[in-house]
């Protein structure tokens, strides 16, 4: 994984670790992406902010497309794609874990 891909995703409500997490359960087309990032995320995405995330991912080898299908590109998470999106959600439930014990911790009074 290269520096630049890993640093492209660090937000939670990222678009690129959004599209990446959408992608990770199979193929989708821009409108079924948007609708199940909405579902899975609560966030919106303008078509201006989704399609600049799939330029971006595309041009980092993340994500590719597929066959049209009916009009539609779908496009697919890359095996380098997967491994970012592992790599990114491992280190942000790091972080979550350790900022979970330490509320406990505080809750504590320690």
């Amino acid at each position: 994984m290269n520096k630049k891909s890993s640093q492209l995703l660090r937000r939670p409500n990222d678009p690129p670790l959004l599209l990446l997490t959408s992608l990770a359960s199979g193929p989708k087309h821009g409108y079924a992406l948007l609708k199940d990032i909405e579902e899975f995320a609560g966030v919106t995405l303008s078509p201006g902010t989704l399609y600049g995330a799939i330029t971006r991912l595309e041009e980092l080898g993340l994500i590719e497309p597929v066959a049209e299908v009916e009009r539609r590109r779908p496009y697919r998470i890359t095996t380098d794609g997967r491994q970012v999106l592992r790599e990114v959600t491992t280190e942000m439930r790091r972080l979550a874990d350790v900022g979970v014990a330490r509320l406990r911790l505080a809750a504590r009074g320690v």
